[in-house]
């Protein structure tokens, strides 16, 4: 269990103001000259030190991504860069950034000036999420403190580096999530994902060297810097370091967001915190741990999975944006699975036919499997309707609208034959 000393978001529930006086008492915004000082090559070798990986749902390692970027000392490299932050939280049982943005925004802005020097970008664009209105107010309402104190800006924090950080608000569209889909409706045109590669480190935003990171990627760096990378790296496990937002909900007793160490074990995370699943732990169905694009897991996996990327990649899930949602044993599990497929079917762009035309199938034939309205040969035909879709899209959608349903029929395909048989009697 994570020491209280080790949290990083230490006004995650908003018990203190979100404002830049409270945040400096809390630790914001020291010693980040320093920081600027040491330079790109030192500050993104920093961050590969502490192993951190994007916490968006990839997991992808942030350094390494970082290093992506062109160098400004490559004659042939003369584009502006830029910094994009991926505040638009779309997936179903992930509420992490929304209390970042609006509990504790400085330490986004303290990690979006630390990223961008990195990069050697001058500016940045926080993409939020349309809904999040009040979250957006909040975000400007630390930007405008931030720019007062001239933290960013013109030679931001007296660095010599300048920054400029705009909010462009999103207009409702899941799609807009995957990277190169956003940077295409910033850019003011249809949410739709590009082709890769060339990847946006070196195509990107208005054709520039671009780095999209996610909210809590971002927000963690400067506590990385000022503890060191050692530390950071000292907690969870190889390759699977660090803290780690969880977002619980569903059958608990008491729903939470919650900062913990990677790695922590399903069970002990759930009943710690969440206050134990409704009615016991033996009351327990199924959890899908990392919100809804990755598969459910049954109660006996549960029992033991530790929730990092790599074991949950090893029982067949994944950690995705660590969304935990929990099913207790009143769960229609089936019908809970197709309310993902109508989900899916509403936010493809429809530019991949195999997710346009695919996801519509998925959900009309789930749709059937609620009342057993199907025949039994009908999930086998499903399951390979979801591999038709899987890996054959230009972004992950198609994998997103695939993975719950594979979850589904490998977990519960007894519970899907016996509705079939009883509707058929």
């Amino acid at each position: 269990m994570l020491k209280e000393s080790d949290k990083i978001f230490t006004n995650l529930y908003g018990f203190e103001s979100p404002n830049l006086d409270a945040a400096k008492k809390r630790g914001d915004w020291s010693e980040t000259k320093k920081f600027l000082d040491l330079g790109s090559e030192a500050l993104i070798q920093q961050v590969k030190d502490s192993v951190l990986r994007g916490r968006g749902g990839a997991g992808f390692p942030t350094g390494m991504k970082w290093s992506f970027v062109p160098k400004k000392s490559d004659p042939k490299e003369g584009k502006p860069h830029y910094l994009v932050i991926n505040a638009d939280e779309s997936e179903p049982g992930t509420c992490k950034d929304r209390d970042i943005l609006r509990n504790d925004p400085h330490k986004l802005l303290e990690g979006c000036l630390i990223a961008a020097r990195a990069i050697n970008a001058n500016t940045c664009y926080i993409y939020i999420r349309g809904e999040y209105y009040n979250e957006a107010v909040a975000l400007q309402r630390a930007i405008d403190e931030a720019y007062d104190a001239k933290l960013i800006g013109k030679n931001a924090c007296n660095s010599g580096w300048d920054l400029d950080i705009f909010v462009h608000r999103g207009a409702g569209a899941y799609i807009c999530g995957e990277e190169t889909a956003l940077l295409e409706s910033l850019e003011g045109n249809k949410g739709q994902p590009r082709l890769k590669p060339p990847f946006p480190a070196l195509v990107g935003l208005y054709g520039c060297p671009t780095v999209i990171n996610n909210v809590e990627s971002i927000a963690v760096i400067p506590e990385i810097l000022r503890r060191g990378p050692a530390w950071f790296a000292g907690l969870g496990r190889e390759k699977n370091t660090g803290t780690k937002i969880f977002c619980i909900s569903g059958h608990v007793n008491k729903p939470c967001n919650v900062e913990e160490e990677m790695g922590i074990p399903l069970k002990e995370l759930i009943e710690k915190h969440a206050g134990g699943v409704r009615g016991g732990w033996d009351n327990l169905l199924a959890v899908i741990p990392g919100g809804s694009s990755v598969p459910m897991l049954k109660k006996d996996v549960c029992d033991t999975v530790l929730m990092d990327f790599d074991s949950l990649k090893a029982a067949g899930s994944g950690l995705g944006t660590a969304g935990v949602i929990v099913m207790d044993k009143s769960t229609d599990v089936i019908a809970a699975i197709a309310r993902l497929s109508h989900f899916y079917k509403h936010e493809s762009c429809g530019q991949c036919t195999p997710c346009r035309e695919g996801t519509g199938w998925l959900m009309r034939i789930m749709d059937r499997m609620i009342d057993g309205n199907a025949k039994i040969e009908e999930i086998d035909q499903l399951y390979n309707l979801t591999k038709q879709i899987e890996g054959h899209t230009i972004c992950a959608l198609g994998d997103a609208a695939a993975w719950p349903v594979q979850g589904l029929i490998k977990n519960f395909r007894g519970e899907m034959e016996r509705r079939i048989a009883r509707n058929n009697a």
